[in-house]
Protein backbone atom coordinates (compact mmCIF):
# COMPACT_ATOMS: atom_id res chain seq x y z
CA UNK A 1 0.00 0.00 0.00
CA UNK A 2 1.26 3.30 -0.68
CA UNK A 3 0.40 6.63 0.99
CA UNK A 4 0.10 9.05 -2.11
CA UNK A 5 -1.05 12.90 -2.11
CA UNK A 6 -2.48 14.15 -4.97
CA UNK A 7 -2.51 17.69 -5.80
CA UNK A 8 -5.17 18.90 -8.87
CA UNK A 9 -4.25 22.44 -9.95
CA UNK A 10 -6.76 22.59 -13.19
CA UNK A 11 -10.49 21.18 -14.03
CA UNK A 12 -8.65 19.38 -16.64
CA UNK A 13 -6.54 17.81 -14.23
CA UNK A 14 -9.39 16.31 -12.34
CA UNK A 15 -10.62 14.32 -15.60
CA UNK A 16 -6.96 13.34 -15.57
CA UNK A 17 -6.87 12.02 -12.17
CA UNK A 18 -10.39 10.42 -11.63
CA UNK A 19 -9.54 7.19 -12.66
CA UNK A 20 -5.95 6.53 -11.65
CA UNK A 21 -7.09 7.96 -8.19
CA UNK A 22 -10.22 5.56 -8.41
CA UNK A 23 -8.11 2.47 -8.90
CA UNK A 24 -4.84 3.62 -6.50
CA UNK A 25 -7.88 3.53 -3.85
CA UNK A 26 -9.80 0.00 -4.71
CA UNK A 27 -5.80 -1.16 -5.14
CA UNK A 28 -5.94 -0.08 -1.07
CA UNK A 29 -3.62 2.62 -1.50
CA UNK A 30 -4.47 6.02 0.47
CA UNK A 31 -4.72 8.61 -1.36
CA UNK A 32 -5.32 12.64 -0.20
CA UNK A 33 -6.64 14.98 -2.94
CA UNK A 34 -5.34 18.65 -2.72
CA UNK A 35 -6.26 21.41 -4.47
CA UNK A 36 -6.65 25.42 -4.95
CA UNK A 37 -10.04 26.95 -4.35
CA UNK A 38 -11.37 26.67 -7.38
CA UNK A 39 -15.32 26.26 -8.09
CA UNK A 40 -14.47 23.58 -11.05
CA UNK A 41 -12.13 22.19 -10.07
CA UNK A 42 -14.16 21.78 -6.83
CA UNK A 43 -17.46 20.78 -8.36
CA UNK A 44 -15.72 17.84 -10.54
CA UNK A 45 -14.19 16.72 -7.53
CA UNK A 46 -17.85 16.22 -5.95
CA UNK A 47 -19.40 15.13 -8.67
CA UNK A 48 -16.74 12.51 -9.19
CA UNK A 49 -16.79 11.32 -5.05
CA UNK A 50 -13.24 12.38 -5.15
CA UNK A 51 -12.80 14.19 -1.31
CA UNK A 52 -10.39 17.03 -1.20
CA UNK A 53 -8.63 19.83 1.15
CA UNK A 54 -7.98 22.83 -0.31
CA UNK A 55 -4.43 24.87 0.35
CA UNK A 56 -5.22 28.25 -0.71
CA UNK A 57 -6.40 30.30 -3.47
CA UNK A 58 -5.18 30.87 -6.88
CA UNK A 59 -3.72 34.22 -8.35
CA UNK A 60 -3.12 36.13 -11.05
CA UNK A 61 0.45 37.33 -11.67
CA UNK A 62 3.94 36.36 -11.17
CA UNK A 63 4.30 38.26 -7.98
CA UNK A 64 1.08 36.95 -6.13
CA UNK A 65 1.85 33.48 -7.78
CA UNK A 66 4.96 33.24 -6.20
CA UNK A 67 3.71 34.56 -2.51
CA UNK A 68 1.06 32.03 -2.95
CA UNK A 69 3.07 29.53 -3.74
CA UNK A 70 4.60 29.72 -0.20
CA UNK A 71 1.53 29.43 1.60
CA UNK A 72 0.44 26.33 -0.40
CA UNK A 73 3.95 24.81 0.22
CA UNK A 74 3.26 25.17 4.27
CA UNK A 75 -0.52 24.51 3.40
CA UNK A 76 0.33 21.23 2.05
CA UNK A 77 3.90 20.69 4.09
CA UNK A 78 1.44 20.10 7.42
CA UNK A 79 -0.83 17.71 5.02
CA UNK A 80 2.37 15.29 4.56
CA UNK A 81 3.21 15.35 8.09
CA UNK A 82 0.20 14.74 9.78
CA UNK A 83 -0.60 11.90 7.02
CA UNK A 84 2.82 10.49 6.76
CA UNK A 85 2.72 10.86 3.05
CA UNK A 86 5.71 9.33 1.12
CA UNK A 87 4.96 9.69 -2.25
CA UNK A 88 3.57 12.91 -4.46
CA UNK A 89 1.93 13.34 -7.50
CA UNK A 90 0.13 15.78 -10.61
CA UNK A 91 1.60 18.59 -11.91
CA UNK A 92 2.91 20.32 -9.20
CA UNK A 93 5.42 22.96 -7.84
CA UNK A 94 4.48 22.02 -4.11
CA UNK A 95 4.83 18.79 -4.67
CA UNK A 96 8.09 19.28 -6.14
CA UNK A 97 9.32 21.81 -3.54
CA UNK A 98 8.39 19.39 -0.67
CA UNK A 99 10.39 16.45 -1.78
CA UNK A 100 13.52 18.81 -1.79
CA UNK A 101 13.05 18.84 2.73
CA UNK A 102 11.04 15.94 3.24
CA UNK A 103 10.96 12.04 2.54
CA UNK A 104 7.85 12.75 -0.16
CA UNK A 105 9.46 12.11 -3.78
CA UNK A 106 7.59 13.37 -6.36
CA UNK A 107 6.56 12.53 -9.37
CA UNK A 108 5.38 15.45 -12.09
CA UNK A 109 2.95 15.07 -14.68
CA UNK A 110 3.72 16.79 -17.71
CA UNK A 111 2.03 17.49 -20.97
CA UNK A 112 3.99 20.45 -22.27
CA UNK A 113 7.52 20.66 -23.58
CA UNK A 114 10.15 21.88 -21.17
CA UNK A 115 10.83 25.75 -23.26
CA UNK A 116 6.75 26.08 -22.56
CA UNK A 117 6.66 26.36 -19.28
CA UNK A 118 9.97 28.75 -17.92
CA UNK A 119 8.91 28.95 -14.84
CA UNK A 120 8.19 25.21 -13.98
CA UNK A 121 11.44 24.61 -15.53
CA UNK A 122 12.97 27.14 -13.28
CA UNK A 123 10.82 26.69 -10.02
CA UNK A 124 9.62 22.85 -10.04
CA UNK A 125 11.71 20.69 -12.32
CA UNK A 126 14.88 20.99 -10.71
CA UNK A 127 13.23 19.59 -7.29
CA UNK A 128 10.85 16.99 -8.63
CA UNK A 129 12.22 13.50 -8.32
CA UNK A 130 10.83 12.43 -11.89
CA UNK A 131 8.72 13.89 -14.88
CA UNK A 132 6.41 11.85 -16.73
CA UNK A 133 4.71 12.58 -19.83
CA UNK A 134 3.84 12.04 -23.60
CA UNK A 135 6.58 10.81 -25.44
CA UNK A 136 6.70 13.27 -28.07
CA UNK A 137 7.56 15.72 -25.54
CA UNK A 138 10.72 17.63 -25.78
CA UNK A 139 12.96 18.06 -22.56
CA UNK A 140 16.80 18.73 -23.37
CA UNK A 141 17.63 19.92 -19.69
CA UNK A 142 15.92 17.55 -17.77
CA UNK A 143 15.53 14.31 -20.16
CA UNK A 144 17.75 12.77 -17.62
CA UNK A 145 14.27 13.03 -14.96
CA UNK A 146 12.16 12.28 -17.89
CA UNK A 147 10.19 9.17 -18.82
CA UNK A 148 8.03 9.16 -21.78
CA UNK A 149 4.95 7.20 -22.63
CA UNK A 150 3.01 6.44 -25.56
CA UNK A 151 -0.05 8.30 -25.15
CA UNK A 152 -1.70 11.93 -24.09
CA UNK A 153 -2.65 13.41 -20.71
CA UNK A 154 -6.18 13.39 -22.31
CA UNK A 155 -5.86 9.16 -23.12
CA UNK A 156 -6.32 8.52 -19.34
CA UNK A 157 -10.57 9.72 -19.64
CA UNK A 158 -10.86 9.36 -22.73
CA UNK A 159 -9.37 5.89 -24.10
CA UNK A 160 -11.88 3.61 -24.97
CA UNK A 161 -11.55 1.58 -22.03
CA UNK A 162 -12.85 4.45 -19.64
CA UNK A 163 -14.96 6.38 -21.88
CA UNK A 164 -18.27 5.34 -23.29
CA UNK A 165 -20.20 9.00 -24.63
CA UNK A 166 -23.37 9.35 -23.51
CA UNK A 167 -26.10 10.06 -26.05
CA UNK A 168 -28.69 11.43 -23.16
CA UNK A 169 -26.53 14.40 -23.13
CA UNK A 170 -27.50 15.46 -26.15
CA UNK A 171 -31.01 14.10 -26.44
CA UNK A 172 -31.51 16.11 -23.42
CA UNK A 173 -30.96 19.20 -25.51
CA UNK A 174 -32.81 18.50 -27.79
CA UNK A 175 -30.15 16.66 -30.88
CA UNK A 176 -29.60 13.88 -32.50
CA UNK A 177 -26.31 12.34 -33.70
CA UNK A 178 -27.20 13.07 -36.92
CA UNK A 179 -27.35 16.68 -36.51
CA UNK A 180 -25.04 19.49 -36.93
CA UNK A 181 -23.83 21.28 -34.29
CA UNK A 182 -20.39 23.06 -32.83
CA UNK A 183 -18.64 23.51 -29.87
CA UNK A 184 -16.42 26.87 -29.23
CA UNK A 185 -13.80 27.21 -26.66
CA UNK A 186 -12.36 30.12 -25.43
CA UNK A 187 -10.13 30.31 -22.40
CA UNK A 188 -8.80 33.40 -20.56
CA UNK A 189 -4.73 32.57 -20.98
CA UNK A 190 -3.70 33.98 -17.21
CA UNK A 191 -1.42 30.84 -16.67
CA UNK A 192 2.15 31.62 -15.91
CA UNK A 193 2.86 29.85 -19.60
CA UNK A 194 0.03 32.13 -21.52
CA UNK A 195 2.33 35.40 -20.94
CA UNK A 196 2.28 37.55 -24.37
CA UNK A 197 0.15 34.71 -25.94
CA UNK A 198 -3.35 35.33 -27.55
CA UNK A 199 -6.22 33.69 -28.72
CA UNK A 200 -9.30 34.17 -30.72
CA UNK A 201 -10.32 38.37 -30.96
CA UNK A 202 -13.81 39.74 -30.20
CA UNK A 203 -13.99 40.58 -33.93
CA UNK A 204 -12.43 37.05 -35.03
CA UNK A 205 -15.63 35.48 -32.38
CA UNK A 206 -18.28 37.41 -34.71
CA UNK A 207 -17.22 36.37 -37.85
CA UNK A 208 -16.49 32.77 -37.11
CA UNK A 209 -19.84 32.21 -35.39
CA UNK A 210 -21.53 34.65 -38.45
CA UNK A 211 -20.30 32.01 -41.08
CA UNK A 212 -21.62 29.12 -38.84
CA UNK A 213 -24.62 30.41 -37.43
CA UNK A 214 -26.98 29.23 -41.03
CA UNK A 215 -25.22 25.88 -40.55
CA UNK A 216 -26.16 24.14 -37.51
CA UNK A 217 -26.67 24.87 -33.17
CA UNK A 218 -23.50 26.73 -31.45
CA UNK A 219 -22.61 25.71 -27.94
CA UNK A 220 -19.81 28.06 -26.12
CA UNK A 221 -17.97 27.42 -23.31
CA UNK A 222 -15.51 29.75 -22.10
CA UNK A 223 -12.73 30.08 -19.30
CA UNK A 224 -13.77 33.95 -18.87
CA UNK A 225 -16.96 35.72 -19.28
CA UNK A 226 -19.01 35.01 -22.21
CA UNK A 227 -19.79 38.58 -24.07
CA UNK A 228 -23.66 39.26 -23.71
CA UNK A 229 -23.76 39.55 -27.53
CA UNK A 230 -23.23 35.76 -27.72
CA UNK A 231 -24.99 34.72 -23.86
CA UNK A 232 -27.43 33.12 -26.26
CA UNK A 233 -24.72 30.34 -27.47
CA UNK A 234 -23.58 29.03 -23.49
CA UNK A 235 -22.91 25.73 -23.06
CA UNK A 236 -26.05 24.26 -22.00
CA UNK A 237 -24.70 20.95 -20.47
CA UNK A 238 -22.31 20.61 -16.85
CA UNK A 239 -18.59 20.34 -16.71
CA UNK A 240 -18.82 16.79 -16.40
CA UNK A 241 -21.44 15.98 -19.47
CA UNK A 242 -18.74 18.24 -22.19
CA UNK A 243 -17.08 14.95 -23.29
CA UNK A 244 -20.16 13.62 -24.54
CA UNK A 245 -21.12 16.22 -26.41
CA UNK A 246 -18.08 16.92 -28.08
CA UNK A 247 -18.01 13.45 -29.15
CA UNK A 248 -21.17 13.81 -30.92
CA UNK A 249 -20.32 17.63 -32.16
CA UNK A 250 -19.99 18.27 -35.98
CA UNK A 251 -17.26 20.33 -35.48
CA UNK A 252 -14.94 21.96 -32.49
CA UNK A 253 -13.16 25.12 -32.54
CA UNK A 254 -11.65 27.70 -30.43
CA UNK A 255 -8.60 28.68 -28.80
CA UNK A 256 -8.23 25.82 -26.22
CA UNK A 257 -5.12 23.49 -26.19
CA UNK A 258 -6.65 21.11 -23.95
CA UNK A 259 -10.39 20.90 -25.40
CA UNK A 260 -8.60 20.80 -29.36
CA UNK A 261 -6.59 17.87 -27.73
CA UNK A 262 -9.92 16.02 -26.49
CA UNK A 263 -12.31 16.75 -29.21
CA UNK A 264 -9.51 15.31 -31.54
CA UNK A 265 -9.08 12.31 -29.83
CA UNK A 266 -12.63 11.89 -29.23
CA UNK A 267 -13.10 11.67 -33.34
CA UNK A 268 -14.04 15.15 -33.68
CA UNK A 269 -12.65 17.24 -36.43
CA UNK A 270 -10.50 19.99 -34.34
CA UNK A 271 -9.19 23.00 -35.15
CA UNK A 272 -7.79 25.84 -32.64
CA UNK A 273 -6.69 29.91 -32.99
CA UNK A 274 -3.52 30.95 -30.91
CA UNK A 275 -0.35 32.27 -30.97
CA UNK A 276 0.50 28.28 -29.45
CA UNK A 277 -0.13 26.79 -33.03
CA UNK A 278 3.43 25.07 -34.47
CA UNK A 279 5.01 25.57 -30.72
CA UNK A 280 3.47 22.38 -28.94
CA UNK A 281 5.09 19.28 -29.76
CA UNK A 282 1.54 16.92 -28.81
CA UNK A 283 -0.70 19.12 -31.18
CA UNK A 284 1.90 19.12 -33.49
CA UNK A 285 1.92 15.50 -33.15
CA UNK A 286 -1.65 14.88 -33.31
CA UNK A 287 -1.42 17.04 -36.53
CA UNK A 288 1.55 16.12 -38.21
CA UNK A 289 1.47 12.13 -37.75
CA UNK A 290 -2.33 11.51 -37.31
CA UNK A 291 -4.19 14.34 -39.14
CA UNK A 292 -6.60 14.68 -36.51
CA UNK A 293 -6.50 18.41 -35.41
CA UNK A 294 -5.14 21.59 -36.90
CA UNK A 295 -3.61 24.98 -35.63
CA UNK A 296 -3.06 28.18 -36.82
CA UNK A 297 -2.50 31.70 -35.41
CA UNK A 298 -4.44 34.62 -34.95
CA UNK A 299 -2.64 36.59 -37.40
CA UNK A 300 -3.66 33.87 -40.29
CA UNK A 301 -7.15 33.93 -39.01
CA UNK A 302 -7.93 34.03 -42.98
CA UNK A 303 -6.35 30.65 -43.15
CA UNK A 304 -8.48 29.08 -40.27
CA UNK A 305 -11.20 29.90 -41.73
CA UNK A 306 -10.64 28.29 -45.21
CA UNK A 307 -9.37 25.22 -43.20
CA UNK A 308 -13.15 25.57 -41.04
CA UNK A 309 -15.21 26.11 -44.48
CA UNK A 310 -13.03 23.46 -46.84
CA UNK A 311 -13.61 20.64 -44.10
CA UNK A 312 -17.26 21.13 -43.25
CA UNK A 313 -17.75 20.61 -47.42
CA UNK A 314 -16.47 17.10 -46.12
CA UNK A 315 -20.09 15.47 -45.70
CA UNK A 316 -17.99 11.96 -44.53
CA UNK A 317 -15.68 14.09 -42.27
CA UNK A 318 -16.55 12.51 -39.04
CA UNK A 319 -16.49 9.12 -40.50
CA UNK A 320 -12.89 9.86 -41.81
CA UNK A 321 -11.87 11.18 -38.69
CA UNK A 322 -12.74 8.13 -36.14
CA UNK A 323 -10.89 6.01 -38.28
CA UNK A 324 -8.06 8.16 -38.01
CA UNK A 325 -8.40 7.81 -33.96
CA UNK A 326 -8.70 3.92 -34.43
CA UNK A 327 -5.29 3.96 -36.36
CA UNK A 328 -4.15 6.69 -33.67
CA UNK A 329 -5.23 4.44 -30.73
CA UNK A 330 -3.22 1.12 -32.38
CA UNK A 331 -0.36 2.85 -31.31
CA UNK A 332 -1.36 4.48 -27.92
CA UNK A 333 -1.18 2.29 -24.21
CA UNK A 334 -4.66 2.97 -21.88
CA UNK A 335 -2.59 5.92 -19.68
CA UNK A 336 -4.71 4.97 -16.62
CA UNK A 337 -3.58 1.71 -16.69
CA UNK A 338 0.36 2.19 -17.04
CA UNK A 339 -0.02 5.35 -14.94
CA UNK A 340 -1.75 3.30 -11.99
CA UNK A 341 0.95 0.39 -12.34
CA UNK A 342 3.66 3.13 -12.30
CA UNK A 343 2.86 4.68 -8.88
CA UNK A 344 2.14 1.39 -7.41
CA UNK A 345 6.02 0.00 -7.93
CA UNK A 346 7.76 3.39 -7.67
CA UNK A 347 10.50 3.53 -7.98
CA UNK A 348 10.88 -0.09 -9.74
CA UNK A 349 9.03 1.37 -11.97
CA UNK A 350 11.15 3.63 -13.27
CA UNK A 351 14.15 1.08 -13.38
CA UNK A 352 11.69 -1.13 -15.92
CA UNK A 353 11.37 1.56 -17.93
CA UNK A 354 14.59 2.76 -18.20
CA UNK A 355 15.61 -0.70 -19.38
CA UNK A 356 12.88 -1.47 -21.60
CA UNK A 357 10.57 0.99 -22.66
CA UNK A 358 8.55 -1.37 -24.40
CA UNK A 359 7.47 -2.55 -21.26
CA UNK A 360 4.83 -0.13 -21.14
CA UNK A 361 2.64 -1.85 -23.94
CA UNK A 362 1.53 -4.94 -21.21
CA UNK A 363 -1.05 -1.81 -20.82
CA UNK A 364 -2.91 -1.62 -24.50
Amino acid sequence: MRNILLEVNHPGQVHLFKYIYKELVKNGNKVTVTTKENKTIEYLLKKYNIPYQTIGKKRNGIVKKILNQLIHDYNTYKIVRKHKINIGIGSSITNDHLSAFTSLKSIHFSDDDEYIVPYISKFSYPFSDLIISPDSLYFPKFHKKNIGYAGTHELAYLHPKRFKPDVNIIKNIGLTENDTFFVLRFVALTGHHDAGHKGISLEQKRDLISFLKPLGKIFITSEKEIEPEFEQYRLPVAPHEIHSLLYYATMFMGDSQTMTTEAAILGTPAIKCNTFAGRLSVPNNLESEHGICYAYKPDDFDKFMDKVKSMLKNSNIKKEWREKVSKFLETKIDVTAFMVWFIENYPESEKIMRENSDYQYNFK
